[in-house]
């Protein structure tokens, strides 16, 4: 069952989202109704930090090396977590992480036409 989730950015505004109601670390805040609201007891700012260094991770793997994209697009299925703040989420099958990788016309780095 879900309930609502505030964080606080590390300027101040309130972020509210959805997470499962029984998450640990999340302190009750209001019994009103069936999305009762937590607060975290950190900032979003901070629950984001892993998924940002992850995406930092990835984009360094497929800018370096042979392929030399011109653009790369990275996708993440981001979850929110009280405990474990944000988490690459599973999808159906499994990690979620989409990765499309583009080349201009006519860039020296483009893959032959094979």
């Amino acid at each position: 069952m879900a309930a609502l989730m505030e964080f606080t950015t590390d300027n101040g505004a309130t972020v509210t989202v959805e997470v499962d109601r029984h998450a640990p670390g999340a302190q009750l805040v209001s019994r009103d109704g069936p999305h009762a609201l937590v607060r975290a007891g950190r900032t979003f700012d901070s629950a984001l930090e892993g998924i940002r260094s992850a995406a930092e991770s990835a984009l360094a793997v497929f800018r370096d090396g042979r392929l030399k994209p011109d653009g790369v697009e990275l996708e993440f299925g981001v979850k929110i977590t009280s405990e474990a703040g944000a988490v690459i989420a599973k999808s159906a099958l499994e990690g979620h992480l989409t990765v499309k990788l583009s080349w201009s016309p006519g860039s020296e780095n483009a893959p032959a036409a094979g």
